[in-house]
C-alpha cells in the first residue's frame, strides 16, 4: 500500500532540497494540524525568509525561541535570537535587532561553556559594528572547533574585510577568495548565510573596484539564485550587482532589464530599490534619456541612495555646468572615505574641465592617482590614468596625455569595458590630432564612433561628431566604419594580430571583421580586398583640423 507523506514529512523534504515555496506551504499546513516543534519552526522560518516573508519568519522564530526557553535550551533560544536579530538588521531595524542580540548574550552568559551559538553571536557584532579582526579570529576558532562550515566561511570574509578596510587589499581579497571557494562548493548548510556572504563579498569587491572578482562572483550568485527560482531574498541584490556588471560590459538593454526586475524583487523597498533606480538613471543618462535619468535619480534619493555622481553628470549633460560643479564640490566635501571619494573624483575632473577650472580638475586627478596607487585595482588605475590624460590634454600637453590615455585604454580593454574604451579613444584621437598624426586620429575616432553607435550612447556620439565631423560616407558593399578601418589596415599590410593590437580588439574579432569584409565586397582574398579599396578610393582620408 502506497504511503502518503504527511505535510510535516513533505515540508521537511522540501526544506532539504531548498524548495522554499513547498517547504513553507507544507510546514504551515502541518503547523495548523498540530503546533510544530522548535526545530521545524526554525525550518519554517528559513523558508519564509528565503521567500521574502520576513514577518512570517520572525513570528515562527519567536515561537521557536519561546519553546526553547520553556525547555531550558539556552543554546537553541540564543540561535533563534541570532536569526531574528540578523533579519531585523537586514531591513534596517537596528534597535530591535540590538534587543534580540542582548537576549542572546544573556542566554549564552548563563551557559558557563562555549557553544557554536557563541560564534553566531559574534557574527552579529561584526555586521552591526563594522567588524574587527579579533572577532573574526574568534568566529573562525569556534567554527573549526565545532566543525561549522558556515562560521568558518563567514570568518574568512570578516578577516578579509578587516584587512581591506585597513588598506591591505591584496591579502583581504585572498581571504574573500577562500571564503567563496566554500560557498561555491556548497559546503555551507544555511542558505541565508550563503546568500549573505555572496552579497557581502561582491559589495566589498565593488567598493575596491575589483571588476574581475565582482563579475566572477556576480555570475556565480546569479547561477545560485537561478537554481532556486522560488527564492525572493537575495535575488534583488543579485540583480543590482548583475545590472552593474552588464552595464560595464556594454550590455545596456540587459542591464536595464536586470535593474527593473530588481526593483520588483525588493519586497520591503528601501536602499535596495534605490540602488536599482540609480543604475537605471546611469544608463538613461548615458543614452541621452535625460528626463528619465532625472526621475530615476530622484527616486534613488528618496529611497536613501546617494544619487551622486550620476546626478551631477546629468546636470552637466543638461548644460547646467555651474549646478553640476557646485554639487560635486559639496558631496566631495562631505565624503571622507578614500574609496568613496574615488567614486566621485572622475566626475569632478570631467565637470571641472567643462567649467574651465583646470586647476581643480588637476587636483582631483592627482588625488585619484594617489588612491589608485594605494589600492592598485585595474579599473581604479584606468580611471586615474584617464583623468591624468584628460587634464594633460586640457593643459596643452598632448604627448603626456597620450602616454596616460594609452595605458587607460589598455586597462579598460583588459576589464572588458567598451564604453570606457571608446571614451578613452576619443581623447587619444584628439591628442593624435594635436600632434598632427591625422591618420591615427581618424582610426581612433572611427573606433569610438562605432562603439558609441552600437551602445546607443547618443550624447557621446553627438559630442564626437561635433569634434571631428560625421562618419565616413556609405561604402561600397555596405561596410561599417569599423570594417572600413580594418580594411585600411589590411591594405597597409598589417596582420590580424597587429590590427588587433592597434584597434584594441581581440584577434578573433578582427578575424570576423576580415571575413565580413571579404563577404560584403565579394572578393576571395586580402589582396583582392586591398585592390578593391584602391579602386574605390577607400584609402583616402579627409579630416577637418581643429
Amino acid at each position: 500500500m502506497l504511503r502518503v507523506s504527511s505535510p510535516l514529512d513533505s515540508g521537511r523534504a522540501a526544506n532539504r532540497r531548498r524548495d522554499w515555496r513547498d517547504a513553507f506551504a507544507e510546514l504551515s499546513a502541518a503547523d495548523r494540524e498540530q503546533p510544530l516543534h522548535a526545530a521545524d519552526l526554525e525550518s519554517l522560518a528559513m523558508s519564509a525568509y528565503m521567500l521574502g516573508r520576513d514577518d512570517d519568519a520572525r513570528r515562527a522564530l519567536e515561537r521557536a525561541y519561546a519553546v526553547h526557553v520553556d525547555q531550558d535550551d539556552a543554546a537553541g533560544a540564543a540561535r533563534c535570537a541570532f536569526w531574528i536579530s540578523l533579519g531585523l538588521l537586514s531591513v534596517g531595524e537596528s534597535a530591535r535587532a540590538n534587543g534580540w542580540a542582548r537576549r542572546a548574550d544573556r542566554l549564552l552568559d548563563r551557559m558557563g561553556h562555549v557553544c557554536v551559538e557563541h560564534g553566531y553571536r559574534l557574527v552579529l557584532g561584526v555586521l552591526a559594528e563594522d567588524g574587527d579582526p579579533d572577532a573574526a579570529l574568534s568566529i573562525a576558532d569556534i567554527g573549526e572547533r565545532f566543525h561549522d562550515a558556515d562560521l568558518v566561511a563567514f570568518a574568512l570574509y570578516a578577516r578579509g574585510d578587516a584587512l581591506v578596510k585597513r588598506g591591505r587589499v591584496g591579502p583581504g581579497l585572498a581571504l574573500f577568495d577562500e571564503a567563496m571557494v566554500a560557498v561555491l562548493a556548497g559546503e555551507l548548510s544555511s542558505a541565508l548565510l550563503t546568500g549573505l556572504i555572496y552579497c557581502l563579498v561582491i559589495g566589498r569587491c565593488e567598493e575596491v573596484y575589483e571588476v574581475g572578482r565582482t563579475r566572477e562572483w556576480t555570475d556565480a550568485l546569479t547561477r545560485w539564485c537561478e537554481a532556486q527560482p522560488q527564492m525572493v531574498n537575495f535575488t534583488g541584490t543579485c540583480l543590482v550587482h548583475r545590472a552593474g556588471s552588464l552595464q560595464l560590459r556594454g550590455a545596456w538593454p540587459a542591464a536595464v532589464a536586470a535593474a527593473r526586475q530588481a526593483c520588483r524583487r525588493f519586497v520591503s523597498g528601501g536602499p535596495g530599490v534605490g540602488a536599482a533606480r540609480y543604475r537605471l538613471g546611469e544608463i538613461h543618462r548615458l543614452r541621452g534619456e535625460l528626463a528619465a535619468a532625472e526621475e530615476a535619480f530622484r527616486e534613488a534619493s528618496e529611497r536613501g541612495w546617494q544619487p551622486q555622481p550620476g546626478l551631477s553628470l546629468l546636470w552637466l549633460a543638461q548644460d547646467r555646468t555651474a549646478n553640476a560643479a557646485a554639487a560635486i564640490r559639496r558631496v566631495l566635501a562631505e565624503t571622507a572615505d578614500r574609496l568613496a571619494r574615488a567614486r566621485l573624483l572622475p566626475a569632478c575632473v570631467e565637470i571641472m574641465l567643462a567649467a574651465g577650472d583646470v586647476a581643480q580638475a588637476r587636483a582631483a586627478g592627482q588625488e585619484l592617482t594617489g588612491i589608485a596607487g594605494e589600492h592598485g585595482s585595474t579599473a581604479l588605475v584606468a580611471m586615474a590614468r584617464y583623468a591624468t590624460g584628460a587634464v594633460a590634454l586640457a593643459e596643452g600637453d598632448p604627448a603626456a596625455a597620450l602616454l596616460a590615455l594609452r595605458e587607460a585604454g589598455r586597462l579598460w580593454h583588459e576589464v572588458e569595458a567598451p564604453y570606457e574604451v571608446a571614451r578613452t579613444r576619443t581623447l587619444i584621437g584628439l591628442a593624435c590630432r594635436r600632434l598632427d598624426d591625422e591618420d591615427s586620429a581618424a582610426w581612433e575616432f572611427a573606433a569610438a564612433r562605432d562603439c558609441f553607435a552600437r551602445l546607443g550612447a547618443a550624447p557621446d556620439l553627438a559630442r564626437l561628431t561635433a569634434l571631428v565631423g560625421p562618419g565616413p560616407p556609405d561604402c561600397p558593399g555596405g561596410l561599417t566604419a569599423r570594417e572600413l578601418e580594418v580594411l585600411r589596415l589590411v591594405a597597409a599590410g598589417r596582420s590580424n594580430r597587429v590590427i588587433a593590437e592597434l584597434l584594441v580588439l581581440s584577434e578573433r574579432t578582427v578575424d570576423r571583421h576580415v571575413s565580413n569584409i571579404l563577404t560584403k565586397l565579394d572578393v576571395p582574398s586580402r589582396t583582392a580586398a586591398t585592390a578593391f579599396a584602391y579602386d574605390h578610393g577607400l584609402l583616402q582620408h579627409h579630416h577637418r583640423r581643429s
